[in-house]
């Protein structure tokens, strides 16, 4: 589910955990690319933020 943008909360209700904390444990043990991903959109905002400033002067 959270690898389909479902929200981790609404995911770990559904799934029946005790805590969204279990939730996110046991997802970022399966999808090993979830820190690649976060990396690389991390960078694309700070380029783009980069670029407004350049723009802007």
């Amino acid at each position: 589910m959270v690898a389909a943008g479902v929200h981790p909360k609404v995911a770990s209700e559904r799934l029946g955990h005790s805590t969204i904390g279990i939730t996110l444990d046991l997802c970022s043990h399966v999808m090993p690319g979830m820190q690649a991903d976060a990396a690389e959109q991390v960078d694309a905002v700070l380029q783009a933020a980069i670029e407004g400033t350049r723009n802007a002067k």
